[in-house]
């Protein structure tokens, strides 16, 4: 048999083996694009909803619930009470011209007074509201719907409110609120700004998940 023959049979044979070869390895090797398995899925949900009940612990402490109120006033303190001087919440929802709330809370807090500041003091409109008319703070699952509806929390997606809750000034204050008037510290959300943020990104980063009411 001619020399050019048998190179060519023997090329041939080593370039199937090699195609068996590639073959068999792909098939032992796991693409790194397989979707998640069904157990993968419910760890990571499992890990965004724990992330969003340290959120909710946030959001619904009165450092926070009482501006994102359900009522047409803004509420003090730790027991909720009606904002004093019959304080309104208007049409934006910084008060009234003759009373708006950037008359008494300034660009930052004022110890002196006891005035709680920081900028563009204002309540949170209805559609982002964490209680009913009645004064109940909303169940985990109404508030994370509330808070992850595009059509009421200002078209944030994800990134929008993480971005909203690391920078965010009103949000910043609740974590640095300042003395009441009396000289006494304000009381703290339970979680660190550092602790919320971290909390806030791992809920993002597992898809927003909500708890599903009993």
């Amino acid at each position: 048999m001619p020399s050019g023959n048998l190179r060519a049979r023997a090329i041939s044979v080593i370039l199937a083996a090699c195609g068996v070869w590639s073959a068999l390895t792909l098939a032992a090797t796991p693409s790194q694009n397989a979707p998640a398995t069904s157990e993968d899925r419910a760890s990571t949900r499992a890990q965004g909803l724990m992330a969003w009940q340290q959120i909710y612990s946030v959001l619904t402490h009165p450092r926070c619930i009482n501006c994102h109120t359900a009522t047409n006033y803004p509420q003090q303190g730790d027991d909720r009470h009606r904002h004093f001087a019959n304080v309104v919440r208007g049409p934006a929802g910084k008060g009234v011209p003759a009373l708006q709330c950037v008359t008494c809370h300034q660009e930052a807090n004022a110890d002196s007074t006891g005035g709680p500041g920081a900028h563009d003091w204002h309540l949170a409109p209805l559609s982002m509201k964490w209680q009913d008319v009645n004064d109940n703070i909303l169940t985990s699952a109404e508030v994370c719907r509330t808070v992850t509806d595009r059509s009421r929390n200002n078209n944030l997606a994800g990134a929008g409110l993480l971005r909203h809750h690391t920078e965010e000034p009103l949000v910043l204050w609740a974590f640095q609120p300042s003395r009441r008037i009396d000289g006494s510290m304000r009381t703290l959300p339970p979680l660190t700004h550092d602790e919320f943020v971290a909390a806030t990104r791992k809920w993002v980063e597992a898809g927003t998940p909500c708890p599903r009411n009993p």
